[in-house]
């Protein structure tokens, strides 16, 4: 018998103050966003980890309803997937729960099935031309962007309007691609399963590719050496990072020679924001307080991260892997790994599933910040983030002047503030699943990505998980490393990351990434063999377990754990005598006080 855990506290019919139901509606494929409602218990719920913050109302609108809603659904049904449709999305508060939506028609899977056996061949002999394409169709639009002047536009209204146009249109090219490449890759998994090769090891196939987000954490990396080569690492020694861009400005000389090569950097690597679509945060661009908090901690280390060292290491052990597993292999068989192997080369989905970022995830946003900050000026809004909280109508209604900011509005912002707080605050409390929990998961985006996986489902589960101090999950990247932990909410903090420590958290996404040049290991509670964390885990060879479901409910920051990336477990050695942080804030980025 199914195990349920109810949503009836969160479907209450409430929401955000002033929320109304038509706030919501925008087009979908399958099944609409909405907060919880009842009857939801009958699907499986995920607390979707690359929103650890929560979301703003504006922010909520935009990915659940362009990205889950209408990106994967869109992208699901045109491939298709036999099994799936798409993934919806429910608000508990202001956090986003995710689920896949099935097929379960035996003779429609199987009509969906004789499609994308004719369809995927055909996107595969074409993947490059059609990203390549996608991609730049993307990078026209944002240099549009980059060319308008907000304050000098009259009317916002078109504007918002093209920057919403710009981020649904990135989602229908985002799973446009990536849901034929993971079906490609899911293929191939199989079929190597099936000839025994050892699952830890498929992943392993496609590393070693160089990616967009690898090359900035480089770019920061020579940062960090200049920084101590002009002798101001004291300066970053000695300020926060929210303190770093005034200090150095005040020491002057060789700081101010250094600030103009980071704002050089930024330019071409600062359009990215910490969060996953996310209008609610800044660029590095608009704050520069996380890319100066990296080069701080960089510069704790004695002896620089070896990228060079460690792309080597990932394309030898690549190699080895592959020859591992074709000797153990029939001549026919080997026919069969070598061709799905050259095919996965050729679409890469563990490369573009990092690569992609650079060009969609992180700053297709931005334009439509852009432009709400502009109006909120306009408006005399007490704060630049104001009109983020505001659904996606009521921004219209201001924009084209259909209704006033002050009074009703701006009161209601007020009171959204104080609930994305209170919000904020309940993280760590959410519950990981919610619905009908399933024994099993079918769908391979919540396994390889998600890692949703019976192991992750059943610990979550636990009741006594807080009180384990020995944990499973994937084996994402090899290797052993013990250290301090440090359980982080979301990337606002990664300057508390002291070399040689090991990261804690929900899941990474590409904004995590520069942490890998610096820790000993990575913990996390979600996450499959294709998620980000495990990519960038083998690629840098920094030992790392995902899919643990409960590692930052039962290890406390400043604990002493051991991370055996070989095998899939965590340790805790030595509990922490004090388990309450200082993240140096009170709010999350981007989100005013």
């Amino acid at each position: 018998m199914a195990n349920v855990v109810p949503v009836d506290e969160f479907a209450t019919g409430e929401w955000y103050p002033g929320f109304k139901p038509e706030h919501f509606e925008s087009p979908y494929i399958v099944d609409a966003a909405s907060p919880f409602k009842p009857g939801d218990e009958q699907g499986f719920w995920f607390l979707d980890f690359h929103w650890s913050r929560g979301l703003t109302p504006l922010a909520a609108t935009l990915w659940s309803s362009d990205g889950y809603c209408w990106g994967t659904q869109h992208a699901a049904e045109a491939l298709p997937l036999p099994p799936g449709r798409g993934i919806t999305a429910r608000f508990a508060g202001t956090h986003l729960y995710g689920c896949a939506l099935p097929e379960t028609d035996p003779r429609e899977i199987g009509a969906r099935a004789n499609r994308i056996a004719t369809n995927l061949p055909h996107f595969l002999a074409n993947y490059r031309s059609i990203w390549d394409a996608g991609r730049d169709e993307l990078e026209a639009t944002w240099q549009y962007f980059r060319g308008v002047d907000f304050t000098g536009t009259p009317d916002l209204t078109d504007l918002l309007t093209q920057g919403r146009r710009y981020h649904k249109r990135s989602m229908e090219i985002h799973f446009g691609v990536m849901y034929p490449m993971l079906a490609n890759f899911l293929g191939f998994y199989g079929a190597c399963a099936d000839m025994g090769i050892n699952p830890a090891e498929i992943g392993k196939f496609l590393q070693g590719e160089d990616t967009k987000i690898m090359e900035t954490d480089r770019e920061l990396d020579k940062l960090a050496l200049r920084a101590r080569q002009a002798g101001i690492a004291a300066v970053f020694e000695e300020n926060e990072p929210h303190q770093l861009r005034e200090a150095l400005g005040r020491h002057g000389g060789a700081a101010s020679v250094w600030l103009t090569e980071f704002d050089d950097f930024l330019q071409i690597y600062g359009w990215r924001a910490e969060a996953t679509c996310d209008v609610g945060v800044p660029s590095w661009i608009e704050d520069n307080t996380i890319p100066l908090g990296l080069v701080k901690t960089f510069l704790k280390r004695d002896d620089a991260h070896d990228f060079e060292a460690a792309a080597r290491n990932a394309a030898a052990e690549r190699d080895e892997a592959i020859d591992n597993a074709r000797s153990g292999l029939t001549r026919e068989e080997q026919a069969v790994f070598d061709a799905g192997l050259a095919s996965n080369q050729a679409a890469n989905f563990p490369w573009w599933q990092d690569d992609h970022n650079y060009y969609i995830d992180l700053k297709v946003m931005l334009p439509l910040r852009w432009g709400c900050q502009e109006l909120a000026r306009r408006e005399n809004a007490d704060d630049k983030d104001d009109m983020l909280y505001l659904f996606w109508p009521e921004l219209l209604d201001v924009a084209s002047g259909r209704r006033p900011y002050a009074g009703e509005l701006k009161s209601l912002v007020g009171e959204r503030r104080q609930y994305f707080d209170h919000w904020f605050a309940k993280r760590s409390e959410m519950p990981k699943v919610l619905g009908t929990i399933p024994e099993a998961v079918e769908d391979p985006v919540l396994i390889e990505i998600f890692g949703l996986n019976p192991g992750a489902i059943k610990a979550v589960q636990n009741p006594d998980a807080a009180k384990q101090t020995v944990m499973s999950g994937v084996a994402a990247a090899k290797g052993t490393a013990r250290g301090t932990a440090r359980v982080l909410q979301s990337s606002d903090e990664l300057h508390r990351l002291e070399p040689g420590s090991i990261l804690v958290c929900e899941s990474t996404s590409p904004n995590w990434t520069p942490a890998f040049g610096k820790i000993a290991g990575a913990v996390c509670d979600g996450g499959g063999m294709l998620s980000h964390a495990a990519i960038v885990g083998r690629e840098y060879g920094v030992p790392t377990v995902t899919a643990v479901g409960i590692a930052t409910l039962s290890i406390s920051d400043g604990d002493e754990i051991e991370v055996d990336g070989t095998n899939g477990t965590v340790t805790i050695v030595t509990k922490a005598t004090t388990t309450t942080p200082d993240t140096g804030a009170e709010t999350p980025a981007g989100v005013a006080g």
